[in-house]
C-alpha cells in the first residue's frame, strides 16, 4: 500500500474540501456524501488508527456543519452519522483485506526470488580478468523469471557464455529454461569447441521437447547466443542461432554490432533441416565490453512504434556519463541501458529482458572522450 507522506494527507484534504463546499453552497445542499469518501480514501493510505481518526473527524465535521446550517435532525444528522460510522468500519475492513493481500504478494515474490536464484543464478562478478554483470528485468512485476536466460561458466576450454530466449511463457518456459541451463552446464565442460557445444544443446532440446510432447515438441525452440573467450581474452568466438546480435563497446565508447556471417535458425529446430554451427571470431581488445541481451531490448518500441537501437543510443549515454573521464563498470552499463529502454518505451515493458555485460579491463589511461563544447 502507498503510504508516502504527501499521500497520507489526501483524506484530510477531502474533509477540508467538504467544509469549503458546504460553506459556499445553500443550506439545503449537504457535503456529507463527500465526507464519507474520506475514510474510504484513508483505507488505502493509512493504518487502522489513522482510518478511525479520519472517520471520527468526518463525523465531528458533519455535526458542526449541520449545526451551523440548522439542519441537524434525523435525516441531516443521525442518519449521516450512522452512514459515516458504517463507512469507517467498512474502510477498516478494506484496509485489513488490502494488508493481507499485500503480505501474500510479498511472500509470493520472496518465493519467486528464491526460485529465480535457483533457476537463473547470478554469474560470478569476475572470472580471471573478465568482469561480469547480469540483470533480469521481467515484463510483469509479479513474474520474477520467464523464458529469458543467461549463464557464464569457466571451462577447460575457456570462459563460455550463453544468452537465450525460449519460446512461450509461464511454467512451460521456465521448464525449458531449466533444460537449457542444465544442458549447457554439462556440455560446456565436455564439448571441445562451439560446434560440438551447439550440437549437444540441440540434442538436449529435442529430447526435452519429445518428453513434453504436443505443441512443445513441434514448435519449442530457443534463440541462443553462445560465446567463448580465448585464454588471453584477445578474441571472442560467437555462434548465433537466431538471437539478437551482441554489441561490442570499445574503450572509447564506440559500439559495433557483431552480426553473424551466416544466418541460422534457433536451437531445437533440427527437424526442419541441418545447419552447421558457423563460428565467427571477433577481436576483443583491452577496455572492451561485450553486451548481450534478449529481444526484450531490441524489440522495445516507443509510442510511434520505433524499435530501440542500443548501437545508436548507448554510445551517447556513455559519452554523457563519461564527463569525469572514467569508463563505467559493466553493472553501470546495464543500468544505463535498462533506464534508457524504460524511457524509450515510456515505462511500458513489453517483454522480459535478460542482459549480460562482459568487460575486459584496459589500461587506466584509456578513457572515454569528453563531449566537445558547443
Amino acid at each position: 500500500m502507498v503510504r508516502q507522506r504527501w499521500a497520507q494527507w489526501i483524506p484530510v484534504g477531502v474533509v477540508v474540501l467538504a467544509v469549503v463546499i458546504d460553506l459556499v453552497t445553500p443550506t439545503d445542499i449537504t457535503s456529507a456524501p463527500l465526507l464519507a469518501t474520506a475514510p474510504v480514501a484513508a483505507a488505502a493510505l493509512l493504518h487502522p488508527p489513522g482510518i478511525i481518526a479520519i472517520g471520527a473527524l468526518s463525523m465531528a465535521v458533519q455535526v458542526i456543519l449541520a449545526r451551523v446550517d440548522h439542519t441537524f435532525g434525523w435525516h441531516g444528522g443521525v442518519t449521516n452519522q450512522l452512514t459515516l460510522l458504517a463507512v469507517t468500519v467498512l474502510a477498516v475492513l478494506i484496509n485489513r483485506t488490502l494488508a493481507g493481500q499485500s503480505a501474500r504478494t510479498r511472500r509470493a515474490r520472496q518465493v519467486a526470488a528464491v526460485a529465480q536464484a535457483a533457476v537463473l543464478p547470478r554469474p560470478p562478478s569476475r572470472l580471471g580478468d573478465l568482469r561480469i554483470a547480469a540483470r533480469y528485468v521481467p515484463a510483469e512485476d509479479e513474474a520474477m523469471i520467464g523464458g529469458d536466460l543467461y549463464v557464464v561458466q569457466e571451462t577447460p576450454h575457456g570462459v563460455r557464455v550463453m544468452v537465450g530466449d525460449v519460446r512461450g511463457k509461464g511454467l512451460g518456459a521456465v521448464s525449458a529454461v531449466c533444460a537449457d541451463l542444465g544442458a549447457f552446464r554439462f556440455a560446456a565442460d565436455e564439448a571441445e569447441d562451439l560446434p560440438r557445444l551447439v550440437a549437444a544443446l540441440e540434442g538436449a532440446l529435442l529430447r526435452e521437447g519429445g518428453r513434453r510432447g504436443g505443441q512443445e515438441q513441434e514448435e519449442g525452440f530457443t534463440t541462443a547466443l553462445l560465446a567463448e573467450f580465448a585464454a588471453g581474452l584477445d578474441t571472442v568466438r560467437i555462434v548465433n542461432r537466431g538471437h539478437p546480435p551482441p554489441l561490442l563497446l570499445d574503450a572509447r565508447g564506440t559500439a559495433t554490432v557483431l552480426e553473424p556471417s551466416q544466418e541460422a535458425p534457433p536451437l531445437g529446430m533440427a527437424d526442419l533441416g541441418t545447419w552447421s554451427a558457423q563460428v565467427d571470431t571477433f577481436a576483443f581488445p583491452p577496455g572492451s565490453t561485450l553486451l548481450c541481451y534478449t529481444d526484450g531490448v531490441t524489440e522495445a518500441r516507443d509510442e510511434a512504434g520505433v524499435f530501440y537501437d542500443a548501437a545508436v543510443r548507448l554510445p551517447r549515454l556513455l559519452r554523457h556519463r563519461s564527463l569525469v573521464g572514467v569508463p563505467p563498470a559493466p553493472a553501470q552499463i546495464l543500468q544505463l541501458l535498462i533506464e534508457d529502454v524504460g524511457r524509450h518505451t515510456g515505462g511500458r515493458i513489453q517483454d522480459d529482458q535478460a542482459l549480460l555485460a562482459l568487460y575486459r579491463p584496459g589500461p587506466e589511461a584509456v578513457r572515454f572522450p569528453r563531449r566537445p563544447r558547443v
